[in-house]
């Protein structure tokens, strides 16, 4: 796969489908505003951190989702957090966030993640957490 640099980007296994252009590393070269339709911010405030795991969606016709939406779904079984969905599908973080929210808007998806307005995160959680980075 060609060097991937700037807003270019290519979702892990890309064939394009169309005609060549005659330069291979053109072919697997997609823009990040081209897979969000533009948009550069989630429908809703979604947390990096937040957990994301495939809802029930055998009854829905797939084949109108996007290749990204597509291999998001395919992920699979168990929570992940959306870094880790950007991560494993070499997806640029911004566009994992707006398709992941999309998705949960539509169903697909059932995130949970914590709310901040709430207040202050708990402090025994933070001392822990330090307490576990210093025996690092």
């Amino acid at each position: 796969m060609p060097a991937l640099g700037g807003d270019d980007w290519a979702p892990a296994g890309y064939v394009p489908d169309g005609t060549s252009s005659g330069d291979a590393a053109d072919d697997f070269l997609v823009r990040p505003y081209a897979v969000t339709g533009g948009r550069t911010e989630p429908r809703y405030q979604l947390e990096i951190e937040a957990m994301v795991a495939v809802a029930n969606y055998h009854d829905r016709d797939l084949s109108v989702l996007s290749p990204e939406c597509q291999a998001i779904l395919e992920l699979g079984g168990g929570w992940r957090s959306v870094a880790e969905i950007s991560a494993v599908l070499r997806m640029p973080l911004g566009v994992a966030r707006i398709l992941i929210a999309d998705m949960a808007v539509e169903g697909l998806v059932r995130i949970h993640q914590l709310d901040h307005a709430q207040g202050r995160p708990d402090l025994n959680l933070l001392e822990r957490v330090l307490s576990g980075l210093r025996k690092l």
